[in-house]
């Protein structure tokens, strides 16, 4: 069976809410209460993709303390854009 598209932005939301450490936690639901019902299909599946990633790098690329995957990086610009304060004083 296919999830549907509304399907999708609920388990990505609810993927974002619940992370490893509480930083990514904050970062990642901010993001996604803003941004997933506006993302198309393609963008959600590199989203859900990004969110199998590990919260300590996904932490590091936001605060750019390590270097960000090609495929992320305008999807990590974006949310490291809404991260002020969260990853480093604004």
């Amino acid at each position: 069976m296919t999830e549907t598209i509304e399907h999708t932005r609920k388990r990505l939301h609810m993927r974002s809410m619940r992370r490893g450490i509480k930083e990514m936690d904050l970062i990642l639901s901010a993001f996604a209460a803003e941004n997933l019902a506006a993302m198309t299909a393609e963008q959600l599946v590199l989203y859900d993709a990004l969110l199998s990633e590990n919260d300590h790098d996904l932490y590091g690329w936001v605060g750019g303390q390590f270097a960000v995957p090609d495929i992320y990086a305008d999807l990590i610009g974006q949310i490291a854009a809404g991260a002020s304060g969260v990853t480093r004083p604004a």
